[in-house]
């Protein structure tokens, strides 16, 4: 093969390695939704709007769940003390599995005033999918539990999906964990955390793996260039 053949041949390899990359970065879809939570008190009936983002990042053969509030829900009558409050909720999945996975998270760090909405911690949990295909996450029943009580709080404006994920089921199946009726799952409150990141930053790193390539492509073809010049 010709000078001219090997570095038009290895250029062309490299930047099809580069493609190639790009077009293996999962497909991905999120947004912000509003939901019409419709909640039972120890005190009566409330309602509330809360936009909720749910974001998922790739997590050895699942992905990590990230559930958040962008505004308040409920209220207490009384103050709630440090650690007085705890959280959890359902995800309804849909699309290419079905079931529910039940997210959790720490307790309030600190005192929540009386009559004020209460905030509620990202909630987050692992989800390992037992089918291949686009899945969707759109936010459930919340469940807020403070000093002996308990609070259900349940969407009553049909909401749409804050996520939707194209995913590929583990090999075996999943183990066994919360996630009820589809794919495997857990929730988690304590431990290391991950990065809440959303599912464009793995595009993002597949495709400055791709760059890499490409420029690894590159320099070698400098390299025989400056080899045939130096011949």
């Amino acid at each position: 093969m010709s000078y001219r053949n090997r570095t038009a041949a290895l250029a062309s390899a490299a930047a099809l390695a580069g493609s190639a990359v790009l077009m293996a970065a999962p497909t991905a879809r999120a947004e912000v939704v509003d939901v019409n939570y419709q909640c039972k008190t120890p005190i009566g009936d409330k309602s509330a709007v809360s936009p909720i983002d749910i974001k998922g990042v790739r997590s050895g053969s699942g992905y990590r769940i990230t559930m958040s509030w962008q505004k308040g829900v409920s209220s207490s009558p009384v103050e709630l003390g440090k650690g007085a409050m705890t959280p959890s909720a359902t995800i309804d999945l849909g699309g290419a599995d079905s079931g529910t996975l039940t997210v959790t998270g720490p307790a309030n760090d600190a005192a929540i005033p009386a009559n004020t909405p209460i905030k509620i911690n990202d909630l987050s949990g692992t989800y390992t999918p037992k089918k291949s295909g686009e899945v969707t996450f759109t936010a459930g029943v919340l469940t807020i539990k403070a000093l002996g009580t308990t609070t259900t709080c349940t969407p009553t404006n049909d909401p749409g999906p804050s996520l939707t994920l194209d995913v590929t089921a583990a090999s075996g199946g999943g183990a066994t964990g919360s996630t009820q009726g589809g794919g495997s799952g857990s929730g988690s409150g304590s431990g290391a955390e991950l990065p809440q990141t959303g599912p464009e930053d793995s595009a993002v790193a597949l495709g400055t793996l791709g760059g890499t390539v490409l420029l690894a492509g590159t320099a070698g073809a400098l390299w025989l260039t400056r080899r045939h010049q130096g011949a």
